[in-house]
């Protein structure tokens, strides 16, 4: 490894070859007699000179060999006659995510009916420990409960819950009955709760009291019943008591967890379900527009889940898997499917990155020995930021892999993740996808070389390409251009709850059978995959596009910036100009000569036009809780508008210093 920005285009991580030889896709390559992964991904994607053509060949295997069960074998892996939009996946077959993540592993002769599913730890240090065994119980709690409230196959359940283990047992009680899952994040204010209560029509809550975050008691029960109010459809309201507080209550309708679910009969029989049918209905942040329904099946969610934690993520028995999340986004549901499909442990954490101290990260993998750590970005800039001194006297050799996904990184940040945490020899999984796929498009695999920042390159079973504004492909042209996918895959979303023109105009419209992420990619000359931000979100400066990322991305390349977040403001002159908001590195000074210097980085590294008309200094930025910045926000305090919902905001205080921007 190097501890210099000079370098940055050349391959930074190489893995040993014990380490190749050990891994699980080099065991799959042997079991099927697959020279090099190039071959591979060939054979899972576009290959056809094999019995099937290569995505049915691969969906098929990756079942097999990964000891998926189905309870009624399919008739075909998939039907694509409608077109890739309606493709349809393991077509007659039957099973359930439940019988796959709990009920098979709590059988008395499974080996890991006492091990641990999850290692759950509080803010305020409590630490709990939960095996499959008790799991498979309170699961089976729950699926009672919800039959015991009117709730069958095809109703919708939401989960608005604190960060606790009993967020795992709720949605493998709702895939036992056949209910659909709808989590939604526990940080979200009345209004985005109500949207996703009075869209997806749930007619049983699951909320709690509410929880810790940075010392401070949150409560959660007040926003849930202020949400029913203004979205109706919720009959039964299951309290889950955290705190241990006063909470307002209507007897009506509300009811304690122990009373409700703790004194069910803990035997269940999991329903058997078509692999369409859904299981989980995912909602985007809603941070711009009206929140996408995004519908997930049972075969999709499990299938697409399991393979990528036992291949990207390497999946070994011994794996203690952390991923900085929560229930209510993708990440969270990705998490524990995709290891309770192996029997794998996951641990969970309730509170805030820097609470009580910035090291809570450290010191929590140090304490439980956690080996894959998962987290954004922006989150190691925060703690970047703090001082290497936070990592001091914490033994992180237990981590295997680090994995990141959300937004691009920046190189100096990916070296500090990579040598501060991974001690220069753990490789980062920098995976991108979506909850529209509940997956990935891109992500590497341990087996290879990396680059700072580099996504590796398209995933098994995925046919991914970049084309230009015509949709012809321009990957092997190492120009940048627009993500797309040529072909469906198991899990991408089936249509959008709210029907299928708004999924079709959504995904489909711009390039007809191809799928449009909406994301900037580009392939180097060495075959190295990156992101450069959302296609979307263009500044058009004179006539020229730039993406806010790139101009973030030049300016956090300067030693003295430590995150930045740039817009587009009305310009006489130019229509857009570029408008920079930065954090500095500790011990950087403000001033007119810094800022300068700042405008022409931006302005070498990208282009006169594009040096920003003004460069802000502020303390922080609004970030989602998953630590994506919120630049629509940032916009309406520049431009003096409304704010709008500020629910899926982690800290709403942060636009007093972006209105204080110096």
């Amino acid at each position: 490894m190097t501890d210099t920005l000079e370098d940055i285009d050349d391959v930074v991580y190489e893995p040993s070859p014990d380490f190749v030889e050990r891994s699980n896709v080099a065991e799959f390559m042997e079991t099927y007699d697959i020279e090099d992964f190039e071959e591979l991904h060939r054979r899972s994607t576009t290959d056809t000179g094999v019995e099937a053509s290569g995505l049915d060949w691969f969906w098929d295997a990756v079942v097999d060999h990964l000891d998926l069960e189905f309870d009624e074998p399919y008739d075909a892996v998939r039907d694509d006659s409608d077109g890739p939009q309606f493709t349809d996946w393991y077509v007659g077959g039957e099973l359930n995510i439940a019988h796959n993540t709990v009920d098979r592993y709590a059988q008395p002769d499974s080996p890991e009916r006492n091990s641990v599913a999850c290692i759950w730890e509080g803010e305020d240090g409590e630490v709990r420990e939960i095996t499959f065994h008790e799991l498979h119980r309170q699961s089976n709690q729950v699926a009672n409960a919800l039959e015991a409230r009117g709730v069958e196959t095809g109703d919708t359940v939401g989960l608005y819950m604190p960060m606790v283990p009993e967020v795992i047992a709720i949605l493998y009680g709702c895939f036992k009955v056949g209910a659909i899952a709808v989590p939604i994040f526990s940080g979200f204010g009345v209004d985005a709760t109500a949207t996703r209560i009075a869209d997806a029509e749930c007619s049983v809550l699951f909320t709690g009291d509410g929880f810790y975050r940075r010392g401070d008691e949150i409560a959660l029960k007040g926003a849930a019943d202020e949400a029913i109010a203004e979205a109706g459809h919720v009959e039964h309201t299951i309290v889950y008591d955290r705190l241990g507080t006063d909470v307002p209550w209507n007897d009506d309708r509300d009811e304690w967890w122990d009373d409700a679910v703790a004194v069910q009969d803990d035997t269940y029989e999991t329903k058997s379900l078509p692999s369409d049918q859904e299981s989980m209905l995912l909602y985007s942040s809603g941070t711009t527009g009206k929140p996408k329904g995004i519908v997930h099946t049972h075969a999709g969610g499990l299938v697409q889940p399991a393979k990528e934690l036992y291949f990207s993520f390497d999946h070994k028995p011994a794996d203690r898997f952390f991923w900085v999340s929560d229930i209510g986004w993708m990440m969270g549901p990705w998490t524990l499917i995709g290891n309770h499909a192996f029997g794998g442990t996951v641990f969970m954490y309730e509170g805030a990155p820097d609470h009580p101290e910035p090291d809570r990260f450290w010191e929590m993998i140090d304490r439980h020995s956690l080996s894959v750590f998962g987290i954004s970005p922006t989150a190691i800039r925060a703690l970047q930021k703090r001082g290497d001194e936070w990592l001091e006297g914490h033994d992180l050799s237990s981590l295997r892999l680090l994995g990141s996904t959300g937004e691009p990184w920046d190189p100096e940040s990916w070296l500090w993740f990579s040598e501060k945490v991974g001690n220069g020899e753990t490789p980062i999984m920098n995976i991108s996808g979506g909850t529209e796929i509940f997956g990935c498009f891109l992500q590497p695999l341990p087996i290879h070389s990396l680059k700072p920042c580099t996504l590796g390159g398209p995933a098994l079973g995925m046919d991914v390409d970049i084309v230009d504004a015509t949709g012809e492909s321009i990957a092997d042209s190492h120009e940048q251009g627009y993500l797309v996918t040529r072909s469906s895959a198991p899990s991408m979303t089936k249509s959008l709850w709210s029907g299928d023109d708004r999924y079709l105009e959504e995904y489909w419209s711009r390039f007809g059978d191809l799928w449009d992420h909406g994301d900037w990619a580009q392939q180097d000359e060495d075959g190295f995959w990156f992101l450069h931000g959302r296609s979307d979100d263009v500044l058009n400066v004179a006539g020229r596009k730039v993406g806010p990322a790139e101009v973030e991305g030049a300016l956090i390349d300067h030693e003295a910036v430590n995150a930045a977040a740039a817009i587009g403001a009305e310009d006489e002159t130019t229509g857009t100009a570029v408008v920079a908001y930065v954090i500095l590195e500790a011990g950087q000074a403000e001033g007119d000569e810094l800022r300068e210097e700042l405008r022409a980085h931006v302005g070498e590294e990208l282009g006169k036009p594009f040096r920003p008309r003004e460069v802000l200094f502020v303390d922080e930025f609004p970030k989602t809780q998953s630590g994506k910045i919120v630049r629509r926000l940032i916009q309406s305090v520049y431009e003096g508008e409304e704010l709008g919902d500020l629910s899926s905001i982690e800290n709403p205080d942060a636009l007093d210093h972006i209105a204080d921007a110096r």
